[in-house]
């Protein structure tokens, strides 16, 4: 299954960039370089016509349980807006926003 198009299923700007919020801020933590690598590569090809990053390379590199959510937003993506919308308000409630601990215990140690 190809994952190029995915763009063109979004209401409207402002929606892309919710959802590339959501994914950008809950999904993509820095501290799984790798799994990080490939959901910024995902987040990347929803603004673009060119495929970045295939679905079996989502399924190496990223954790079963962001697996289920990216795949469902896919599905959302090409379902309706409607979609979309109702798999940002599921995803805000299920992942926090990823917190630096790296950097908050190094500010911690300077003080």
């Amino acid at each position: 299954m190809t994952l190029t198009g995915l763009g063109s299923g979004f209401r409207d700007d402002e929606q892309r960039r919710c959802v590339r919020t959501v994914i950008h801020d809950r999904l993509a933590d820095d501290r799984d370089q790798q799994e990080c690598r490939y959901l910024m590569r995902f987040w990347w090809q929803l603004g673009m016509p060119y495929q970045e990053v295939s679905l079996e390379e989502l399924r190496l590199n990223v954790g079963k349980l962001k697996l289920v959510v990216i795949e469902e937003l896919i599905s959302a993506i090409r379902s309706s807006p409607a979609e979309i919308d109702a798999w940002v308000d599921a995803t805000r409630q299920a992942f926090p926003v990823v917190q630096d601990r790296g950097f908050r215990a190094a500010l911690d140690n300077d003080g």
